[in-house]
């Protein structure tokens, strides 16, 4: 059992004026999308395990090569997520199914060096719906610079009976960064730092 891929669609914006000033270091954000066809477009599928386990491996190990790719390397990766569209014939349930298996996501956490999760979205529309794919820092969640969205769609996709699968990532945080981090609230807020459990 494999997935049918329809087509890759990449993404790639760089930016290098932000706010007004320039940036010092060009902003990379870029995606891999593929569109694939449903499995359980159409129907009630009580089990979806036997298409999540033989797709996942297959979406994560190709979509993974294709973003450290684009990116020039697993290394210049600081931000990464993921994100699923269905169609209109599907559920959430199938988008959420095909992103949230250690099958698919671990391909990409471990070609990065990651040990924050994959921040994502899983939604359904039409062709062209906007396909939204948050970001974090792949070592450190509470790092607020890196919190980012990199937004697309594909004239085309997902038609009704396909699933949009998404990998996203970002070469750094936004250029200017200036709102503080997590930590920096939860200590003004007198939280001790030192004590996870009191955080």
């Amino acid at each position: 059992m494999t997935p049918e891929i329809r087509k890759f669609v990449t993404f790639d914006e760089e930016t290098l004026i932000e706010g007004f000033k320039p940036a010092a270091t060009p902003w990379r954000m870029f995606a891999v999308a593929a569109v694939v066809k449903n499995p359980w477009a159409g129907r009630y599928a009580e089990d979806l395990k036997p298409e999540i386990q033989a797709f996942g491996p297959i979406l994560g190990a190709e979509m993974t090569r294709r973003m450290i790719d684009l990116a020039g390397g697993g290394d210049k990766i600081e931000a990464y997520g993921k994100a699923a569209v269905v169609g209109l014939d599907g559920e959430i349930e199938h988008a959420s199914g095909l992103i949230h298996t250690l099958r698919f996501g671990n391909f990409y956490r471990e070609a990065v060096g990651a040990k924050s999760y994959l921040a994502f979205t899983n939604t359904r529309g039409p062709a062209n719906a906007p396909i939204m794919v948050p970001l974090m820092d792949k070592n450190d969640a509470g790092r607020r610079s890196h919190y980012l969205t990199i937004q697309f769609a594909i004239p085309d996709a997902p038609r009704a009976d396909e699933i949009v699968v998404v990998l996203g990532g970002a070469t750094g945080g936004r250029p200017h960064h200036r709102i503080g981090d997590r930590y920096q609230d939860l200590k003004d807020l007198g939280h001790d730092l030192d004590n996870p459990a009191a955080v």
